[in-house]
């Protein structure tokens, strides 16, 4: 047997729910009395904890990312951690010793925002969601370690980061700069840029400006080199489109650095833009600044209507995607900086696109290479000059579609050619043009070459209260000074319930007055929190030791442990969370906490959970969507909804499109709903057989029907197996430990064995190869079938069965563990002990294969023979079958023979 290890278990009468279950349903499958017990034993049994010391087992840290505690699950949550836990169930049947933990991003603004509406506390709206969510979690049957359970919002996981952050400012890691933010000036904070609406406030409505504020920023651009780098060990084991992504992200661009010299009030200085495209340079007939650059302030100073405009620029958000959609608009300052090839002025505008924040704060505008730069100059009638050959007939379709649409061709040619209209570097193509401009220009100080990143510093202060404190005291006497870290953690209060006007942190004295760490004169403690991107960059490595109160990251258990064997979520990660965790990863190293480059070996981004939508427009223009199970809906043959009723007043509904599960669509799906009527394996099972787990996943509740069933059927197999073995009087024990005979093994012994060792390999491959966690379902029902359609006739052909089941039964516990583990319980099995089956080499091999005899391509007859028979004695054994030679009624014209498949025997007439 594969599973040799039994329980304290003999008796051959066990009902696979209870062998002192009287009642008249007690072989009957009723999930929620069998999980609920299995959870209780694995609880009691402290089953799947691990622990840090060196082991004789290989290991393998299974994550998924961690949840926001909103308060309850929703189906993509099922399909995560559904997921995570197939693969640790998997790899434990293997013989490793599997990490799977759990915590809880537990700081954010939907925290703040739930305690505005409920005036509670964030801190006590959080954990009691977080109660509930691990109540949830639980009843999924998940294989977690719950010892290893954290909270991000609690002091002794967030003073670590504020230990690293110490770290960090004493290395030059940390800085303090002004930054352009998104300022509500109502209710006086930041405001990030998905709560810009319309240019708005989301909650106040107000305006919103562009202001500039001291915030704390980590150095992320020192390490872009590495993180850009080092994603090519990464290639195979990640998503080609996350590290795509990544790269993007990072964006590292070859340019050069130009300098346009100006003197303004008697001081010489220089503009200095960064481009990708110096063979334009002769083009450039405008330069344009932010609102904020010293050439635009000055300006403001000398001209009021300039002083406004600036005002308006500084309204509105900052987010790139809304800077891209804005109206272009512009004011010409009266100033001018030199060209530095041509020697002539060229004047500068200040322009809502340019912001400060990025590079100089200041861009050359190349109007005829340049699709933004062209629509800003055909607006303000500044001049377009050519300097790149644009070939004939290039435009020809922009311009018809412009006049076919009435709209205004935008006529910028951006490709690389060779360069006109640039006097000396006529004829130039761009490699040639950059260096001979270098070369000119260089030796004057007017340019170098330069590698620029999109990537930026990360800027960590968040204006808000629910957050990690910012470990900085402000003196006016020593200015910024960092706590001593004797002195971490700097707790935040959590008897706070905010009002949405401002941080209310800077109206707590017992929070703000403070002495400073460096002259012991009173100070101010920064009101500023961390990101929350800044908890969710390192909880993987605080897994390895959650209880430890001396490191930030015990170095022999991260030693264990990491990098993390399987991450998985959602793409929606791929840039922001699974960027600076890598560098977090790469901090840590440098201090000596981990090892190794990378946090995580392989990612799986796992599909999105749809569903369809129901819906009324209502006469004033608004949508009234509706729960599925309100609505009456028809069908047509393929099973597609084509009529959908209200069931309140049986009037029609709009059927909308299938559509990512979301409250404001009401087309979620509570999972426990779906628990209670199915139970969590059926539950576990759909989410994964459906589709492909890094594919989207269509929600159907009459297709929870099909793995439903199997498991009943699943079920009411072994039940009429351990009655067979009962009336057979055959040992619970004998069966689990005695070698399986295979001598003179019946023909349907045979193919049941075979069918069990293939599924046993392809799974194996599935799951450990491939990683395609949902043919293995439909394996396991083939096996069923078979096994249901098997008819034990003798004690061995009993065995052979038992073999069968057992080997489902362990293989499907990886899926559905609490019926898998009950069936081996009751088949005498201690479910504690399971390993994966192992494939019997000789179980594959073929005595006899059934091939099919046609008389002129029509079937006649079927012949069991051994494989790769001699195609002349197959064609004689053909000809002399009874069903078979009654249709030769003629001369055999040809005798064709498909080996291993049929034998096809064309006659005359």
């Amino acid at each position: 047997m594969s599973n040799a290890v039994t329980a304290d278990q003999s008796n051959t009468n066990n009902s696979p729910i209870s062998a002192n279950d009287t009642s008249n349903n007690s072989n009957h499958y009723q999930p929620q009395l069998i999980e609920a017990a299995q959870q209780a034993k694995w609880a009691n049994d402290k089953r799947y904890e691990v622990g840090n010391e060196p082991s004789d087992k290989p290991s393998r840290y299974m994550l998924s990312m961690f949840p926001y505690p909103s308060g309850k699950l929703h189906m993509g949550h099922v399909r995560n951690y559904t997921i995570s836990d197939v693969l640790s169930r998997y790899y434990r049947l293997k013989g490793f010793e599997v990490m799977q933990p759990m915590g809880w991003d537990g700081f954010g603004l939907p925290a703040e925002n739930a305690a505005i509406a409920n005036q509670t506390p964030p801190a006590a709206w959080t954990f009691a969601n977080i109660d509930n969510m691990r109540a949830q979690l639980k009843l999924l049957g998940l294989s977690i370690d719950w010892s290893r359970e954290f909270a991000t919002c609690s002091p002794e996981y967030y003073q670590w980061e504020q230990w690293l952050f110490l770290q960090l400012y004493k290395k030059g890691l940390v800085y303090k700069k002004l930054s352009t933010v998104n300022w509500d000036p109502i209710d006086n904070t930041v405001l990030a840029n998905e709560q810009v609406i319309d240019g708005k406030g989301w909650r106040s409505g107000a305006p919103v400006e562009k202001r500039d504020i001291p915030m704390y920023y980590f150095n992320i651009t020192d390490y872009a080199d590495e993180l850009l780098d080092d994603l090519d060990q990464l290639e195979g084991h990640w998503p080609s489109e996350v590290l795509t992504m990544q790269r993007n992200w990072i964006g590292r661009s070859s340019g050069m650095e130009v300098h346009f010299p100006y003197e303004l009030a008697g001081q010489e200085n220089t503009l200095d833009v960064f481009t990708t495209r110096p063979d334009t340079l002769m083009g450039v007939t405008y330069v344009a600044v932010a609102a904020e650059h010293p050439l635009a302030q000055y300006a403001s100073e000398q001209d009021d209507v300039i002083a406004q405009f600036c005002a308006l620029c500084k309204k509105g958000s900052v987010a790139e995607a809304d800077l891209a959609k804005a109206e272009k608009i512009g004011m010409d300052t009266g100033l001018t900086v030199t060209h530095p090839l041509t020697g002539e002025e060229v004047p500068v505008w200040v322009a809502n696109y340019v912001l400060m924040s990025y590079g100089s704060g200041a861009v050359m505008a190349v109007p005829a290479h340049d699709e933004r730069d062209y629509e800003f100059a055909t607006k303000y009638d500044l001049p377009i000059k050519q300097v790149i050959d644009i070939p004939n007939g290039y435009f020809d379709e922009i311009e018809a579609d412009a006049k076919a649409n009435d709209t205004q061709a935008n006529l910028a040619y951006t490709e690389r050619n060779t360069l006109v209209n640039s006097g000396e570097f006529d004829g130039l193509a761009f490699e040639q043009a950059f260096e001979a401009m270098l070369t000119k220009l260089e030796p004057q100080e007017l340019a170098k070459k330069k590698i620029q990143y999109r990537l930026r510093d990360w800027g960590v202060s968040r204006q808000r209260y629910w957050g990690c404190p910012i470990p900085m005291v402000n003196c006016e006497h020593c200015g910024t000074v960092p706590v001593e870290e004797q002195d971490l953690p700097v707790v935040l209060p959590t008897d706070v319930v905010p009002d949405g006007r401002g941080n209310p942190l800077k109206n707590i004295p017992e929070f703000v007055n403070t002495t400073c760490p460096k002259c012991g004169n009173p100070a101010e403690r920064e009101t500023d929190t961390f990101d929350t991107f800044v908890e969710s960059s390192w909880y993987y490595a605080r897994f390895a030791s959650p209880n430890d109160a001396q490191n930030m990251v015990n170095k022999s258990a991260a030693n264990k442990w990491l990098p993390v064997d399987q991450y998985i979520g959602g793409v929606e990660h791929a840039v922001m969370h699974l960027l600076y965790a890598r560098f977090f990863h790469k901090l840590m190293r440098d201090e000596n906490l981990v090892s190794g480059n990378e946090p995580f070996a392989n990612l799986m981004t796992q599909g999105m959970v749809l569903a369809g939508t129901f819906y009324r427009v209502n006469a004033d223009g608004s949508t009234t969507y509706y729960f599925a199970e309100d609505i009456d809906i028809e069908f047509d043959e393929r099973g597609q909804p084509i009529k959908a009723l209200l069931k309140a007043d049986g009037q029609p509904v709009t059927i909308g499109k299938i559509e990512k599960m979301s409250k404001s669509k009401n087309n979620g799906v509570d999972p426990q709903l779906t628990i209670d009527k199915y139970g969590a394996d059926t539950v576990r099972l759909y989410t994964l057989f459906t589709a492909p787990a890094d594919q989207t996943l269509e929600w159907s509740d009459d297709a929870l029907k099909g793995p439903y069933n199997f498991v009943k059927k699943v079920w009411r197999i072994a039940t009429e197996h351990i009655q067979a073995l009962a009336d057979a009087n055959l040992s619970l024990d004998s069966l689990n430990n005695d070698v399986l005979n295979t001598d003179d093994l019946s023909k349907e012994a045979k193919n049941l064995r075979r069918k069990t060792h293939e599924t046993i390999a392809k799974i194996d491959n599935d799951l450990g190869d491939r990683l395609a966690l949902n043919t293995p379902v439909s394996s396991l029902m083939e096996l069923s079938n078979e096994l249901a359609s098997f008819k034990a006739s003798n004690e061995q052909d009993l065995r052979v069965q038992h073999e069968a089941l057992v080997d489902l039964l362990t293989m499907l516990s990886v899926y559905a563990p609490h019926v898998g583990e009950h069936l081996l319980e009751a088949l005498g099995l201690e479910s504690s002990a399971l390993t994966y089956p192992a494939v019997d080499e000789n179980a594959l091999v073929q005595d006899t294969i059934t091939m099919v005899v046609q008389v002129n391509g029509k079937m006649r007859g079927k012949m069991d023979v051994a494989p790769n028979s001699d195609p002349e004695q197959l064609k004689v054994q053909a000809r002399t079958m009874e069903s078979v030679a009654k249709f030769i009624t003629g001369d055999i014209k040809k005798e064709i023979v498909v080996p291993n498949k049929l034998v096809n025997i064309v006659v005359a007439g």
